[in-house]
Protein backbone atom coordinates (compact mmCIF):
# COMPACT_ATOMS: atom_id res chain seq x y z
CA UNK A 1 0.00 0.00 0.00
CA UNK A 2 1.39 3.39 -1.00
CA UNK A 3 2.12 5.74 1.85
CA UNK A 4 0.00 8.87 2.12
CA UNK A 5 1.97 12.06 1.70
CA UNK A 6 1.28 14.50 4.54
CA UNK A 7 2.56 18.07 4.68
CA UNK A 8 3.37 19.05 8.25
CA UNK A 9 3.14 22.85 8.49
CA UNK A 10 5.01 24.54 11.33
CA UNK A 11 6.47 27.87 12.46
CA UNK A 12 4.33 30.76 11.25
CA UNK A 13 3.97 34.46 11.97
CA UNK A 14 2.46 34.22 15.45
CA UNK A 15 4.16 34.76 18.81
CA UNK A 16 3.84 31.00 19.33
CA UNK A 17 6.23 30.35 16.41
CA UNK A 18 8.79 28.42 18.46
CA UNK A 19 6.16 26.33 20.24
CA UNK A 20 4.81 25.34 16.83
CA UNK A 21 8.32 24.26 15.82
CA UNK A 22 8.62 22.00 18.88
CA UNK A 23 5.11 20.60 18.35
CA UNK A 24 6.08 19.75 14.76
CA UNK A 25 9.23 18.02 16.01
CA UNK A 26 7.04 15.81 18.17
CA UNK A 27 4.70 14.97 15.29
CA UNK A 28 7.51 14.25 12.83
CA UNK A 29 9.33 12.00 15.30
CA UNK A 30 6.20 10.05 16.24
CA UNK A 31 4.30 9.79 12.94
CA UNK A 32 3.88 6.26 11.58
CA UNK A 33 6.28 6.30 8.62
CA UNK A 34 5.02 2.91 7.42
CA UNK A 35 1.68 4.60 6.64
CA UNK A 36 2.74 8.18 5.90
CA UNK A 37 5.46 10.11 4.14
CA UNK A 38 5.75 13.34 6.14
CA UNK A 39 6.81 16.46 4.27
CA UNK A 40 8.00 19.20 6.66
CA UNK A 41 7.12 22.68 5.37
CA UNK A 42 8.29 25.53 7.58
CA UNK A 43 6.87 29.05 7.64
CA UNK A 44 9.27 31.82 8.63
CA UNK A 45 8.26 34.60 10.98
CA UNK A 46 7.78 36.88 7.97
CA UNK A 47 5.49 34.36 6.27
CA UNK A 48 7.71 32.60 3.74
CA UNK A 49 7.02 28.88 3.19
CA UNK A 50 10.12 26.70 2.74
CA UNK A 51 11.29 23.11 2.49
CA UNK A 52 14.78 21.79 3.09
CA UNK A 53 15.70 24.11 5.94
CA UNK A 54 16.98 23.01 9.33
CA UNK A 55 15.62 19.59 10.28
CA UNK A 56 12.80 20.26 12.79
CA UNK A 57 13.05 16.74 14.21
CA UNK A 58 16.03 17.87 16.29
CA UNK A 59 14.25 20.75 17.99
CA UNK A 60 13.10 20.77 21.61
CA UNK A 61 12.30 23.22 24.39
CA UNK A 62 15.48 22.07 26.14
CA UNK A 63 17.57 24.00 23.60
CA UNK A 64 19.30 27.10 24.94
CA UNK A 65 17.62 29.12 22.21
CA UNK A 66 14.02 28.58 21.12
CA UNK A 67 13.90 27.18 17.56
CA UNK A 68 12.78 29.27 14.60
CA UNK A 69 12.29 28.58 10.90
CA UNK A 70 15.13 30.21 8.96
CA UNK A 71 15.99 30.45 5.29
CA UNK A 72 19.20 28.43 4.82
CA UNK A 73 21.54 27.63 1.96
CA UNK A 74 19.72 24.36 1.32
CA UNK A 75 16.15 25.60 1.73
CA UNK A 76 13.77 26.22 -1.16
CA UNK A 77 10.57 28.28 -1.35
CA UNK A 78 7.17 26.60 -1.51
CA UNK A 79 4.67 28.28 -3.82
CA UNK A 80 1.01 27.30 -4.00
CA UNK A 81 -0.94 26.86 -7.23
CA UNK A 82 -4.49 27.15 -5.89
CA UNK A 83 -6.18 25.52 -8.87
CA UNK A 84 -4.23 22.26 -8.69
CA UNK A 85 -5.39 21.06 -5.29
CA UNK A 86 -3.16 18.39 -3.80
CA UNK A 87 -0.80 18.78 -6.77
CA UNK A 88 -0.51 22.52 -6.25
CA UNK A 89 2.48 22.55 -3.89
CA UNK A 90 5.37 23.83 -6.00
CA UNK A 91 9.04 24.30 -5.14
CA UNK A 92 11.17 27.16 -6.43
CA UNK A 93 14.91 27.75 -6.64
CA UNK A 94 17.18 28.93 -3.87
CA UNK A 95 17.73 32.24 -5.71
CA UNK A 96 14.01 32.94 -5.35
CA UNK A 97 14.44 33.21 -1.58
CA UNK A 98 16.73 36.16 -2.16
CA UNK A 99 15.02 37.86 -5.08
CA UNK A 100 11.49 37.25 -3.82
CA UNK A 101 8.35 35.67 -5.31
CA UNK A 102 8.14 38.16 -8.19
CA UNK A 103 11.09 36.39 -9.78
CA UNK A 104 9.29 33.04 -9.98
CA UNK A 105 8.39 31.73 -13.40
CA UNK A 106 5.65 29.17 -13.92
CA UNK A 107 7.43 27.83 -17.03
CA UNK A 108 9.64 25.00 -15.74
CA UNK A 109 11.73 25.17 -18.94
CA UNK A 110 13.34 28.39 -17.71
CA UNK A 111 16.47 27.68 -15.69
CA UNK A 112 16.19 30.76 -13.44
CA UNK A 113 13.30 31.03 -11.05
CA UNK A 114 11.57 27.85 -12.29
CA UNK A 115 9.01 25.82 -10.34
CA UNK A 116 8.75 22.09 -9.94
CA UNK A 117 6.07 20.01 -8.21
CA UNK A 118 6.61 18.96 -4.62
CA UNK A 119 4.48 15.94 -5.48
CA UNK A 120 0.90 15.05 -4.69
CA UNK A 121 -0.19 15.89 -1.14
CA UNK A 122 -2.90 13.73 0.42
CA UNK A 123 -3.40 15.84 3.55
CA UNK A 124 -1.97 18.72 5.55
CA UNK A 125 -1.34 18.70 9.29
CA UNK A 126 -1.12 22.40 10.23
CA UNK A 127 0.82 22.23 13.50
CA UNK A 128 0.42 25.98 13.88
CA UNK A 129 -0.54 27.92 16.99
CA UNK A 130 -2.02 31.39 17.25
CA UNK A 131 -2.78 33.95 14.53
CA UNK A 132 -2.09 33.03 10.88
CA UNK A 133 -2.38 29.34 11.65
CA UNK A 134 -4.97 28.54 14.31
CA UNK A 135 -7.37 31.35 13.40
CA UNK A 136 -8.94 30.07 10.20
CA UNK A 137 -6.59 31.77 7.74
CA UNK A 138 -4.59 28.68 6.75
CA UNK A 139 -7.74 26.60 6.99
CA UNK A 140 -9.45 28.88 4.48
CA UNK A 141 -6.45 28.62 2.17
CA UNK A 142 -6.56 24.83 2.25
CA UNK A 143 -10.34 24.85 1.79
CA UNK A 144 -9.90 26.93 -1.37
CA UNK A 145 -7.34 24.44 -2.64
CA UNK A 146 -9.57 21.50 -1.79
CA UNK A 147 -6.82 19.84 0.25
CA UNK A 148 -7.87 17.79 3.32
CA UNK A 149 -6.39 19.04 6.58
CA UNK A 150 -6.32 18.06 10.23
CA UNK A 151 -8.20 20.16 12.76
CA UNK A 152 -11.07 22.58 13.04
CA UNK A 153 -12.60 24.34 10.07
CA UNK A 154 -12.60 28.02 9.22
CA UNK A 155 -15.47 29.08 11.46
CA UNK A 156 -14.48 27.22 14.62
CA UNK A 157 -10.84 28.22 14.20
CA UNK A 158 -11.68 31.91 13.80
CA UNK A 159 -14.30 31.94 16.57
CA UNK A 160 -12.10 30.19 19.12
CA UNK A 161 -9.11 32.37 18.31
CA UNK A 162 -11.20 35.34 19.42
CA UNK A 163 -12.04 34.90 23.10
CA UNK A 164 -14.80 37.52 22.87
CA UNK A 165 -16.74 35.53 20.27
CA UNK A 166 -15.98 32.23 21.96
CA UNK A 167 -17.75 33.53 25.06
CA UNK A 168 -20.72 34.68 22.99
CA UNK A 169 -21.14 31.26 21.37
CA UNK A 170 -20.74 29.40 24.65
CA UNK A 171 -23.14 31.70 26.48
CA UNK A 172 -25.77 31.23 23.76
CA UNK A 173 -25.41 27.48 24.25
CA UNK A 174 -26.03 27.84 27.98
CA UNK A 175 -22.43 27.07 28.92
CA UNK A 176 -21.09 29.09 31.90
CA UNK A 177 -18.23 31.55 31.21
CA UNK A 178 -16.37 34.03 33.40
CA UNK A 179 -18.07 37.42 33.94
CA UNK A 180 -16.38 40.17 31.97
CA UNK A 181 -16.52 43.00 29.47
CA UNK A 182 -14.87 43.67 26.13
CA UNK A 183 -13.34 47.03 25.27
CA UNK A 184 -11.76 48.58 22.18
CA UNK A 185 -8.24 49.79 22.96
CA UNK A 186 -8.42 52.13 19.97
CA UNK A 187 -10.90 54.23 21.93
CA UNK A 188 -8.02 55.30 24.22
CA UNK A 189 -10.06 55.00 27.38
CA UNK A 190 -8.48 56.56 30.44
CA UNK A 191 -7.84 54.60 33.62
CA UNK A 192 -10.78 56.38 35.19
CA UNK A 193 -13.07 55.36 32.31
CA UNK A 194 -11.86 51.76 32.53
CA UNK A 195 -12.43 51.63 36.26
CA UNK A 196 -15.94 53.03 35.79
CA UNK A 197 -16.72 50.40 33.14
CA UNK A 198 -15.55 47.64 35.48
CA UNK A 199 -17.67 48.99 38.33
CA UNK A 200 -20.72 49.37 36.11
CA UNK A 201 -20.37 45.72 35.04
CA UNK A 202 -20.19 44.67 38.69
CA UNK A 203 -16.85 42.87 38.25
CA UNK A 204 -14.86 41.90 41.33
CA UNK A 205 -11.10 41.97 41.72
CA UNK A 206 -8.76 40.39 40.93
CA UNK A 207 -9.27 40.96 37.21
CA UNK A 208 -7.57 39.40 34.24
CA UNK A 209 -6.92 41.70 31.30
CA UNK A 210 -6.18 39.83 28.11
CA UNK A 211 -6.01 40.37 24.34
CA UNK A 212 -8.98 38.74 22.66
CA UNK A 213 -6.96 37.20 19.83
CA UNK A 214 -3.66 36.00 21.24
CA UNK A 215 -2.55 32.69 22.67
CA UNK A 216 -0.17 31.16 25.22
CA UNK A 217 -0.92 33.87 27.81
CA UNK A 218 0.75 36.57 25.72
CA UNK A 219 -0.28 40.02 26.94
CA UNK A 220 -2.33 38.66 29.86
CA UNK A 221 -2.07 40.72 33.05
CA UNK A 222 -3.55 40.05 36.48
CA UNK A 223 -4.84 43.20 38.19
CA UNK A 224 -5.30 42.96 41.94
CA UNK A 225 -5.39 46.67 42.76
CA UNK A 226 -8.57 48.67 42.44
CA UNK A 227 -6.73 51.77 41.25
CA UNK A 228 -7.22 53.21 37.77
CA UNK A 229 -3.49 53.27 36.99
CA UNK A 230 -3.00 49.51 37.33
CA UNK A 231 -5.99 48.83 35.09
CA UNK A 232 -4.77 51.28 32.44
CA UNK A 233 -1.28 49.73 32.48
CA UNK A 234 -2.75 46.25 32.01
CA UNK A 235 -4.86 47.37 29.06
CA UNK A 236 -1.81 49.03 27.54
CA UNK A 237 0.13 45.76 27.84
CA UNK A 238 -2.66 43.71 26.29
CA UNK A 239 -3.16 46.21 23.46
CA UNK A 240 0.33 45.38 22.21
CA UNK A 241 -1.18 42.11 20.96
CA UNK A 242 -4.73 43.10 19.98
CA UNK A 243 -7.02 46.13 20.00
CA UNK A 244 -9.92 44.07 21.31
CA UNK A 245 -9.38 43.54 25.05
CA UNK A 246 -11.23 41.36 27.55
CA UNK A 247 -11.45 42.39 31.19
CA UNK A 248 -12.64 39.37 33.14
CA UNK A 249 -13.39 38.72 36.76
CA UNK A 250 -10.90 36.29 38.22
CA UNK A 251 -12.39 32.88 38.96
CA UNK A 252 -11.41 31.32 42.27
CA UNK A 253 -10.93 27.80 41.02
CA UNK A 254 -8.56 25.21 39.62
CA UNK A 255 -7.82 25.25 35.90
CA UNK A 256 -8.66 21.88 34.41
CA UNK A 257 -8.04 21.02 30.76
CA UNK A 258 -10.00 18.48 28.74
CA UNK A 259 -8.79 17.07 25.43
CA UNK A 260 -11.49 16.47 22.80
CA UNK A 261 -11.02 14.33 19.70
CA UNK A 262 -13.29 13.99 16.66
CA UNK A 263 -11.14 12.89 13.68
CA UNK A 264 -14.22 11.83 11.72
CA UNK A 265 -16.12 15.04 11.00
CA UNK A 266 -19.39 13.10 11.03
CA UNK A 267 -18.74 11.28 14.31
CA UNK A 268 -19.36 12.17 17.93
CA UNK A 269 -16.49 13.84 19.82
CA UNK A 270 -14.60 11.78 22.40
CA UNK A 271 -13.07 13.21 25.54
CA UNK A 272 -9.94 12.18 27.43
CA UNK A 273 -9.49 12.22 31.18
CA UNK A 274 -9.30 15.88 32.24
CA UNK A 275 -5.87 16.99 33.42
CA UNK A 276 -4.38 19.73 35.54
CA UNK A 277 -1.13 21.65 35.26
CA UNK A 278 0.22 21.87 38.80
CA UNK A 279 2.61 24.73 39.57
CA UNK A 280 5.72 23.56 41.42
CA UNK A 281 7.49 26.88 41.81
CA UNK A 282 6.43 29.05 44.72
CA UNK A 283 9.55 31.22 44.92
CA UNK A 284 8.35 33.49 42.13
CA UNK A 285 5.45 35.91 42.16
CA UNK A 286 3.51 33.88 39.60
CA UNK A 287 0.28 35.74 38.89
CA UNK A 288 -0.98 32.87 36.75
CA UNK A 289 0.15 30.02 34.53
CA UNK A 290 2.10 32.16 32.06
CA UNK A 291 4.16 31.46 28.93
CA UNK A 292 7.40 30.65 30.78
CA UNK A 293 5.60 28.32 33.18
CA UNK A 294 4.01 26.50 30.25
CA UNK A 295 6.95 26.14 27.92
CA UNK A 296 10.31 27.46 29.11
CA UNK A 297 10.83 26.66 32.81
CA UNK A 298 10.51 22.88 33.13
CA UNK A 299 10.77 23.13 36.91
CA UNK A 300 7.79 25.47 37.14
CA UNK A 301 5.02 22.89 36.68
CA UNK A 302 4.00 19.33 35.91
CA UNK A 303 0.94 17.67 34.38
CA UNK A 304 -1.41 15.42 36.34
CA UNK A 305 -3.89 13.24 34.40
CA UNK A 306 -6.51 12.57 35.55
CA UNK A 307 -6.79 15.63 37.73
CA UNK A 308 -7.22 14.98 41.44
CA UNK A 309 -10.98 15.48 41.49
CA UNK A 310 -13.99 13.26 42.23
CA UNK A 311 -15.03 10.99 39.37
CA UNK A 312 -18.39 12.72 39.22
CA UNK A 313 -16.71 16.09 38.68
CA UNK A 314 -14.40 14.66 36.02
CA UNK A 315 -17.43 13.24 34.20
CA UNK A 316 -19.19 16.60 34.27
CA UNK A 317 -16.10 18.31 32.89
CA UNK A 318 -15.95 15.83 30.01
CA UNK A 319 -19.63 16.31 29.22
CA UNK A 320 -19.31 20.11 29.29
CA UNK A 321 -16.17 19.99 27.12
CA UNK A 322 -18.05 17.93 24.54
CA UNK A 323 -20.93 20.43 24.59
CA UNK A 324 -18.52 23.35 24.16
CA UNK A 325 -16.77 21.56 21.28
CA UNK A 326 -20.09 21.15 19.49
CA UNK A 327 -21.26 24.69 20.31
CA UNK A 328 -18.41 26.22 18.29
CA UNK A 329 -18.77 23.64 15.47
CA UNK A 330 -15.32 22.20 16.17
CA UNK A 331 -13.89 19.18 14.36
CA UNK A 332 -10.71 17.16 14.61
CA UNK A 333 -9.26 18.21 17.93
CA UNK A 334 -9.46 20.89 20.60
CA UNK A 335 -8.54 21.39 24.23
CA UNK A 336 -11.31 22.87 26.35
CA UNK A 337 -9.94 24.74 29.37
CA UNK A 338 -12.23 25.03 32.39
CA UNK A 339 -12.25 26.39 35.92
CA UNK A 340 -13.58 24.19 38.70
CA UNK A 341 -14.65 26.14 41.77
CA UNK A 342 -14.45 24.97 45.39
CA UNK A 343 -18.19 24.23 45.29
CA UNK A 344 -17.84 22.07 42.17
CA UNK A 345 -19.05 24.62 39.64
CA UNK A 346 -17.53 24.41 36.16
CA UNK A 347 -16.83 27.43 33.95
CA UNK A 348 -15.34 27.19 30.45
CA UNK A 349 -12.42 29.57 30.06
CA UNK A 350 -11.39 29.05 26.43
CA UNK A 351 -11.07 26.54 23.61
CA UNK A 352 -7.75 25.88 21.86
CA UNK A 353 -8.37 24.43 18.41
CA UNK A 354 -4.70 23.48 17.94
CA UNK A 355 -3.32 23.06 21.45
CA UNK A 356 0.34 22.44 22.23
CA UNK A 357 1.09 19.15 20.50
CA UNK A 358 4.43 17.99 21.86
CA UNK A 359 4.58 14.47 23.39
CA UNK A 360 4.56 16.06 26.87
CA UNK A 361 1.83 18.60 26.19
CA UNK A 362 -1.44 18.27 28.07
CA UNK A 363 -3.35 17.19 24.95
CA UNK A 364 -1.07 14.24 24.19
CA UNK A 365 -0.59 13.32 27.87
CA UNK A 366 -4.36 13.29 28.44
CA UNK A 367 -4.95 10.88 25.58
CA UNK A 368 -2.03 8.71 26.63
CA UNK A 369 -3.62 8.42 30.09
CA UNK A 370 -6.89 7.54 28.34
CA UNK A 371 -5.34 4.71 26.33
CA UNK A 372 -4.37 6.42 23.05
CA UNK A 373 -0.66 6.67 22.29
CA UNK A 374 0.87 9.76 20.72
CA UNK A 375 1.52 7.92 17.44
CA UNK A 376 -2.02 6.50 17.34
CA UNK A 377 -3.41 9.97 18.06
CA UNK A 378 -1.58 11.37 15.03
CA UNK A 379 -2.78 8.45 12.91
CA UNK A 380 -6.42 8.93 13.94
CA UNK A 381 -6.29 12.62 13.09
CA UNK A 382 -4.78 12.05 9.64
CA UNK A 383 -7.01 9.09 8.77
CA UNK A 384 -10.05 11.09 9.77
CA UNK A 385 -9.50 13.57 6.95
CA UNK A 386 -7.64 11.54 4.32
CA UNK A 387 -9.49 8.19 4.32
Amino acid sequence: MARKRVVVLYGGRADEHSISCVSAAGVLNAIDTDRYEPIPVGITKDGRWIVGGEDPRRWSLDDTQLPTVQVTEGSRPVILDMARGGDGFMVGDHDDLVSGPDSLKADSSQSSGSLEPLGHVDAVFPVLHGPYGEDGTVQGLLEMMGVPYVGCGVFASAACMDKHYTKILLSQAGIPVAPGITIDARDRLSGVDLKAAVEEAGLHYPLFVKPSRAGSSFGVVKVEETGADALAAAVDEASGHDWRILIEEGVDGREIECAVLAPDREGEPRTAWPGEVVLDRTDQDEAFYDFDSKYVDSSASHVEVPADLPDETLSRIRALASRAFKAVDATGLSRVDCFVTAKGGIIVNEINTLPGFTPISMYAKAWEASGVTYTDLITELIEGVSA
